[in-house]
């Protein structure tokens, strides 16, 4: 899209992604305690010291990949959440999530992209791990990566309606709406809104 190539749009993108993050996995932490959840390779032993809006900002500046690829990413961590409920976004494997996820969408929509080790060196992890962490977030996703133009739209169409009532709604209201369980999933049952945005185009022959 070339919405997506204005020099204003990506900044404002990754400030909402970070932030969306940030509040479902304070959450999700939260609900350690009164659901289990596993322990994955994507966990962390402790909580990462960069944030996750700065660690995005770092994915930005040196991935050097189309700003398409993270709203794939978006898409993908999405799926993963709905595929892996015991495997809730948090604290300890959202960086790892995110670097992961941008690779995959990378490597799905890019001509050009560099290998594992520049992407772990982006993501201050070894390449050993980024190895692992590719084919973990791949079966979890159950080989899921196809991105239709209308799942795509519908997404993109999502982040873009959240962002501009940001700032009159409170970010954890927001947030909250999103998910349809204590879990949190990112955004809305795939298959539903695709069949919401094609009903749409329909009516709107």
């Amino acid at each position: 899209m070339a919405e997506l190539e204005s020099p204003n749009v990506m900044p404002k993108l990754i400030t909402f992604l970070s932030s969306l993050l940030q509040r479902v996995a304070e959450t999700n932490d939260l609900n350690r305690q009164f659901q289990p959840q596993k322990i994955s390779v994507f966990h962390g032993l402790t909580r990462p010291t960069i944030s996750i809006q700065s660690y995005l900002e770092r994915i930005l500046k040196y991935a050097n990949c189309s700003p398409s690829c993270f709203i794939v990413a978006y898409v993908y961590l999405d799926r993963f959440s709905q595929r892996q409920p015991s495997l809730p976004i948090n604290s300890f494997n959202v960086h790892r999530l995110l670097v992961t996820s941008v690779m995959v969408a990378v490597k799905f929509m890019d001509d050009m992209y560099y290998n594992n080790a520049y992407y772990a060196k982006v993501g201050g992890i070894s390449t050993t791990e980024m190895n692992f962490l590719e084919v973990d977030f791949l079966f979890g996703l159950g080989f899921h990566l196809n991105v239709t133009p209308t799942t795509f739209h519908t997404y993109y169409s999502y982040l873009q309606r959240e962002m501009l009532l940001q700032p009159t709604l409170n970010l954890a209201e927001s947030s909250l709406n999103i998910g349809r369980s204590l879990k949190l999933h990112l955004c809305f049952n795939e298959d539903e809104a695709s069949h919401q945005s094609q009903q749409q185009q329909q009516l709107a022959v």
